[in-house]
């Protein structure tokens, strides 16, 4: 099993070039990456990560806070003062609500194990969950977490989710933003390039003042993208926050304090800080 993981990693690294990537993280991690990076041995090209330092975007961390370290974090929203977040693995999905300070689990509803959940958005008092390979939108009561008479469906895989007001933003481990209809139905596609190279893996998402924040798969930066033109503005490299439990993964919004919280996979720590956009 783990010769066929570490064999699917030097195929991957042998083709691709990363400035930030730790291939000794997490068993889950790595087991994750092989299977989803590569859709079942298939080397998937990253274009990523060489960057003018002009386009990178700095930040100040204001506080930490405690983060469960068994979220394998897919999805993270902040809505009126609680953090709502979306984890992944099969017989491990859920959504929860957390209480920021002490990162307390206020509610919880765990999915079938059938499932392997991934990036959430709350619209209209209702939160939505992307599954990864099931083509299945879940949605619930964002203040009872019932789930609605409804279920969304879409082709290819589901990564992250966000939404503008008007439509959801979607991504799929690829170089494309998909921006549904609530209907979720397709309404046009938008590649992001950086200059023009395709950004690929793009993952968990966030819409903020709008832009498109997007952690990139196996990275620790976050893109920021223009959601129009699909061209990148800038990146975040949060580096320095590495934890060794996973990788970096949750991106939400504080609309009050105007400020960003991050976390990763199976972190033990989540961060609020302040971008600079200038």
């Amino acid at each position: 099993f783990f010769t066929k993981i570490n064999r699917g990693l030097l195929r991957i690294k042998k083709h691709t070039r990363f400035s930030y990537c730790n291939f000794s993280s997490h068993c889950r991690d790595r087991t994750r990456f092989h299977t989803k990076a590569t859709g079942a041995g298939r080397s998937r090209s990253i274009k990523n990560l060489c960057r003018l330092k002009d386009l990178m975007i700095t930040y100040t961390v204001l506080k930490v806070y405690p983060h469960d370290t068994e979220a394998f974090t897919e999805g993270l929203v902040w809505n009126e003062g609680y953090l709502y977040e979306g984890t992944g693995l099969n017989g491990l999905s859920s959504i929860r609500k957390v209480e920021i300070e002490t990162g307390n689990i206020i509610q919880k509803k765990d999915i079938s194990e059938q499932y392997f959940g991934e990036g959430i958005t709350i619209w209209s008092n209702e939160l939505y969950q992307l599954t990864w390979q099931s083509g299945v939108c879940f949605v619930y009561d964002k203040d009872t977490f019932a789930n609605s008479q409804r279920t969304l469906n879409y082709t290819n895989e589901g990564w992250g989710l966000t939404n503008d007001g008007t439509s959801f933003i979607m991504s799929d481990g690829s170089s494309y933003l998909t921006f549904r209809d609530e209907a979720f139905q397709v309404i046009k596609k938008v590649q992001v390039l950086n200059g023009s190279i395709p950004v690929t893996q793009l993952n968990e998402l966030e819409y903020i003042n709008g832009l498109v924040f997007a952690n990139i798969w196996f990275s620790n930066e976050i893109a920021v993208i223009n959601p129009n033109t699909g061209r990148v503005v800038g990146f975040i490299d949060l580096s320095s926050l590495k934890q060794p439990e996973g990788v970096l993964n949750g991106i939400a919004y504080n609309s009050v304090t105007d400020t960003i919280y991050v976390t990763g996979k199976n972190w033990s720590k989540l961060f609020e800080i302040k971008v600079n956009l200038g």
